[in-house]
């Protein structure tokens, strides 16, 4: 059932964060079997892979992120029979299934670090000038004195990839999980593992240095020696069968530096967050997709789009209403390339922004007042008052109960319903998926995008209806319409010409 080696080029991914997903045991805690348990309905969503988050052993410090033991599954998630057993079953469904690499940086409870293999890790007898992203300097002495460098969390000890023990331990976990039946891999921090030689400070007096990834390099992200590493495991990669593949998480200073992480040698695809950080309006829309056009030109490979993940706010908050989050939802899955979805946007779900702090998990809120636990909280199953988890580890908005999949089931106009559609579309027509653009003429606050063959896709970003100035069949929208034509604001409309 799953035939196409080059199925990542225009696939739509569900991002689970297993935690928050589903809870198959009732300790309010989502696992392994609960993903696997909705298998069901992830197939009728229509996506082509799910792409885990870390459910490998750790003491869960960021999240999963601080990774224990990379070879086995934490059992707050189940086993590693449970694993095999989701994958097999996500294979007869039609789904592949990509999972978290972490290799910046592991737990502090690593046997490594435990071990006191100092080697293995970026040990200095005086710190520099480095900042952590989650806030505070990223440096923490141990006992003895000397000092280890940790890009994130202090429980997350940056891995030293001037190491051959380093490379070689990593090469054999991704044949690891390639054994296992895994499809993919989305790669943590990609531009992170190479730091510049002598480890120079930044020297950044204007606000936090991870402030400055957009716009200049620091000499702890995006040095040229992490292609080495992505050089040697492409040859791994191309080596299993069925079309595995790596997506990077790369935050880099331009789309030329990106474009080094693509090609038939290193990656196949690179996280376009661009879309995601787009205003709600025509403009910049538009400046983000055509420039992301011209980025998967360089390297010819399709781009990616996302919309939200389990580091940003929900789409739904972001762009002001859910109005607006479905109707910037049909555009992207209306441009060419990849798509990622998070878990529950399916069901319009917006930001959590009332969490109690006592409850907050996040480290970057623990260091410096942010919190991503606010996109994380566990997705409503059931319109009942437990909506599907017992005791979850961060409380669900009473509200969310009208938002479940089970009150948007058979509500032809829900969210949920809207995705379902869209995906079944996008599946079926042959001008969505890979492919090209073309756009046409519209007013300001109005994109006009025709797809070929005969698809055109309007989106009103405006506040006044727009008559889009071709005719056609309404496949979908993303709101109700009038009957008379025009396109009302916050609305995209696909029309089959």
């Amino acid at each position: 059932m799953l035939g196409n080696d080059d199925w990542w080029r225009d696939a739509v991914v569900y991002q689970v964060y297993p935690r928050s997903f589903a809870d198959s045991d009732g300790d309010g805690v989502g696992d392994l079997e609960g993903v696997r348990g909705r298998l069901p309905y992830l197939a009728r969503l229509g996506v082509d892979a799910i792409w885990l988050s870390p459910f490998y052993t750790s003491p869960m410090a960021d999240g999963g992120y601080d990774v224990a033991d990379y070879r086995d599954v934490d059992p707050m998630f189940g086993t590693l029979g449970d694993f095999d057993a989701l994958v097999a079953d996500a294979h007869e469904a039609g789904i592949r299934v990509i999972v978290d690499l972490v290799p910046n940086h592991s737990s502090d409870l690593h046997p490594w670090f435990q071990a006191g293999m100092r080697d293995r890790y970026i040990f200095r007898d005086r710190p520099n000038d480095w900042e952590s992203i989650f806030g505070g300097p990223a440096w923490t002495q141990a006992e003895d004195g000397q000092w280890y460098l940790h890009l994130f969390a202090p429980e997350q000890p940056d891995l030293n990839w001037e190491n051959p023990e380093v490379r070689a331990e990593f090469r054999d976990i991704l044949r690891f999980w390639l054994d296992r039946g895994v499809d993919g891999f989305r790669i943590d921090v990609a531009h992170g593992m190479v730091k510049a030689e002598g480890l120079p400070d930044v020297g950044s007096k204007d606000g936090r240095q991870a402030e400055m990834l957009g716009g200049e390099q620091v000499p702890y992200f995006d040095q040229d020696g992490v292609h080495d590493i992505y050089r040697e495991w492409r040859p791994i990669l191309d080596s299993y069968p069925g079309g595995r593949m790596a997506v990077a998480e790369a935050w880099v200073s331009s789309p030329e530096r990106l474009a080094r992480y693509i090609g038939p040698d290193e990656l196949h695809q690179a996280f376009n967050f661009d879309f995601m950080l787009a205003d709600f309006h025509a403009k910049s829309f538009r400046t983000v997709i055509e420039k992301s056009l011209k980025e998967a030109e360089l390297v010819g490979a399709p781009t990616t789009w996302v919309l939200s993940n389990h580091d940003k706010p929900r789409h739904v908050t972001r762009h002001g209403g859910l109005a607006r989050a479905r109707a910037a939802t049909l555009l992207m899955l209306a441009l060419p390339g990849s798509a990622y979805l998070y878990n529950g946007e399916e069901l319009g779900l917006p930001e959590v922004l009332d969490l109690p702090d006592h409850l907050r998990q996040d480290p970057a809120f623990l260091r410096r007042g942010d919190s991503r636990d606010g996109c994380r909280v566990p997705i409503p199953w059931t319109s009942s008052g437990d909506m599907g988890w017992t005791d979850p580890w961060l409380p669900m908005p009473a509200s969310w109960a009208a938002l479940s999949a089970q009150a948007q089931e058979d509500d032809p106009g829900s969210t949920l319903n809207l995705y379902r559609a869209a995906l079944r579309i996008r599946k079926e027509h042959p001008a969505l998926g890979g492919g090209t653009l073309t756009w046409l003429d519209s007013p300001e606050d109005v994109l006009a995008i025709e797809r070929e063959p005969g698809l055109v896709v309007v989106v009103n970003t405006g506040e006044e209806p727009v008559r889009p100035g071709v005719t056609g069949e309404v496949l979908l929208s993303s709101g109700p319409l009038p009957g008379d034509g025009s396109v009302p604001p916050d609305t995209t409309v696909w029309l089959q010409r």
